[in-house]
């Protein structure tokens, strides 16, 4: 010190804590009516700028508080030189930790937007934020003067041995990366791989990728297996699918009344049932003369592969309800068994044994 602590200087102080703790709540309360305002817009860019200066701009003002306050104070010039170290790796760390939740919001709605639905594909949002993380550190440790050479050529050097004990690891990492850098498959996709699983894609984080059954089930995979193996997307290459279902009607049916009446049906149920294409133009097939009758199949049209279940169920009971109306058969499974007249029979002589 190059004076005494004086009452003006304690004065000075104090007026400086207070203004930049005062300046602090007045921002953040503006900044929430500001984030109120820019939800309702449409355009998202306002919420990031927004929640950005909401996390920065308190904490801005508290440190300049300080720093006013530390001016305004004897200090020697080792603890002032301190003083200001301090505040500026708190407004780096800030910064950091704003900067890394921002640009992983942002990606997160990229992945949104591409993939349209609520999932998220997190391995590329853990990625980004623990890049930006590690950016705001080096730049700490710069700023503080501490020499990041050393440390770089340290990671560097227990790079190689870190991805030697780490082999699996690193194959899902990669794997989780070409799987969605590839687009072959997104989260809310319908899956079902060449081992039997099959369920919607919920996450595909750094390890594995989550798959949701039907039956509300998860089945974690992990993501080295999924990129080698044999896989059926049902949402590629587009999101509707073609549903088959079987039927059969009598030999005495008239096949030309059959094909009008199930085309009629299909239509009934494509346009009343949810999940169906209305403008989807219905195509029936006779294919086969069976044993009991002739069988053809009916192509409907589904939204997307859980619809299918809801389209069959009501396909099924309209047709057998309008089959009954028209008189059409559906018959039985039946055989005809041809015996041999019982005269004409002849049993050998087992006398002659």
């Amino acid at each position: 010190m190059n004076r005494g602590l004086t009452l003006h200087d304690v004065i000075i102080v104090g007026a400086a804590l207070v203004c930049g703790a005062a300046g602090g709540v007045l921002l953040r309360v503006a900044l929430r009516w500001l984030g109120e305002r820019a939800r309702s817009t449409r355009w998202s860019g306002d919420d990031i700028i927004v929640d950005t200066l909401r996390t920065l701009a308190p904490w801005a003002s508290m440190a300049a508080g300080v720093a006013a306050a530390a001016a305004a104070l004897p200090l020697t010039p080792t603890v002032g030189h301190d003083v200001n170290q301090t505040l500026k790796a708190v407004l780096i760390l800030v910064s950091t930790v704003t900067a890394a939740r921002v640009v992983a919001g942002m990606v997160r709605s990229l992945a949104l937007s591409r993939s349209g639905v609520a999932g998220t594909a997190t391995i590329f949002v853990n990625i980004t934020r623990i890049a930006v993380l590690a950016m705001g550190v080096l730049i700490l440790l710069e700023t503080l003067g501490v020499s990041i050479a050393p440390l770089l050529t340290a990671l560097g050097v227990g790079g190689l041995a870190v991805a030697l004990a780490l082999q699996d690891t690193l194959a899902n990492l990669f794997a989780g990366v070409h799987i969605l850098a590839s687009k072959t498959v997104q989260p809310g996709h319908y899956i079902r791989l060449s081992s039997g699983e099959e369920g919607y894609v919920v996450d595909i984080n750094w390890r594995n990728t989550a798959v949701r059954q039907l039956s509300d089930n998860l089945v974690i995979i992990p993501n080295a297996k999924l990129g080698n193996t044999i896989m059926t997307n049902f949402h590629q290459p587009e999101q509707q699918m073609s549903v088959m279902v079987q039927a059969r009607v009598g030999y005495g049916s008239d096949l030309d009344h059959v094909e009008r009446v199930t085309i009629e049906v299909a239509g009934k149920v494509m346009s009343g049932v949810e999940g169906g294409v209305v403008d989807h133009e219905t195509s029936v097939r006779f294919h086969t003369f069976g044993e009991s009758g002739i069988d053809f199949s009916v192509f409907l049209r589904a939204l997307e592969f859980s619809d299918q279940y809801l389209i069959k169920h009501e396909f099924m009971k309209e047709l057998h309800r309008r089959f009954r109306a028209e008189g059409i058969e559906i018959p039985l499974p039946t055989r005809t068994l041809v015996l041999p007249d019982q005269d004409r029979l002849t049993l050998p002589d087992r006398s002659a044994v």
